[in-house]
């Protein structure tokens, strides 16, 4: 039914840059506010970027701000999360979330997760 496909992952340098897309399907795109989470390996998971249902409004953990920008796209039903500046401490899988209140940095919790695509950085 629904479903929520990450793509864009992979292994870069330090400073080096990723952007992440996540397609949704089965569900009506703009009830959802979208976000990204991310797990590092041995950790719980991390809140790092939303968006809210028209793409006007964004949140940004302190450890992305500035680095990071999310951006969403209801014609193509997608979101994207552009990573700039990248550190080895960014490493981590990330998941792409929706959820229909758009207040995801408050919880861990949500509607719908993806499956996850890895990000490593390299020093």
């Amino acid at each position: 039914q629904v479903q929520l496909v990450e793509s864009g992952g992979g292994l870069v340098q330090a400073g080096g840059s990723l952007r992440l897309s996540c397609a949704a399907s089965g569900l009506t795109f703009t009830k959802y506010a979208m976000g990204w989470i991310r797990q590092a390996s041995g950790k719980e998971p991390e809140f790092v970027a939303a968006i809210s249902w028209s793409g006007t409004n964004s949140y940004y953990a302190d450890s992305v701000s500035g680095r990071f920008t999310i951006s969403r796209d209801n014609v193509k039903n997608m979101t994207e999360l552009q990573m700039n500046s990248l550190k080895p401490d960014d490493t981590a899988v990330y998941s792409c979330v929706a959820d229909r209140s758009w207040t995801l940095w408050t919880r861990l919790r949500y509607d719908y997760w993806g499956q996850g695509t890895q990000v490593t950085v390299s020093s």
